[in-house]
């Protein structure tokens, strides 16, 4: 069995965005060299995400929306968590959107249904934040 890991950076410059990450992890597959197996991609700080959907502009608009009515930004003071930091809407969102995935790897590809890219969720942004790609298989 092969083992792979490899940090993604990502320097956001909104508060809030969603950045499609495909590529770097389809890049990471490549220098992994594993045909089969399984891919783990998960953010590495509490008020980011990563998921799969469809890289559809409408969509990700939906997304900003639906999240605000959930968790909405401000005011600051609606949240007890919001003292020394201004965030908790970030936090709450990020628990909705989820941490990672998980993606089969067959024939050296990520094996995804229609439609599917992975996805960076950014919601407490301007400033550098990482993510985790791991690779096992063979």
């Amino acid at each position: 069995m092969i083992s792979y890991r490899k940090e993604l950076w990502f320097n956001t410059t909104r508060r809030r965005e969603i950045i499609n990450i495909t590529p770097d992890v389809n890049k990471c597959l490549l220098e992994s060299r594993i045909k089969e197996g399984i891919c783990l991609v998960n953010a590495m700080h509490i008020t980011a995400s990563v998921f799969i959907n469809d890289d559809e502009s409408g969509l990700h608009n939906d997304y900003e929306k639906w999240l605000e009515k959930l968790a909405p930004e401000k005011p600051y003071s609606q949240y007890q968590h919001n003292g020394f930091e201004d965030n908790a809407d970030a936090h709450l969102k990020r628990t909705i959107m989820g941490r990672e995935v998980v993606v089969a790897i067959t024939d050296g590809k990520l094996d995804f249904g229609p439609w599917e890219q992975i996805f960076y969720g950014e919601f407490d942004g301007m400033r550098k934040k990482r993510l985790l790609v791991k690779i096992i298989g063979e």
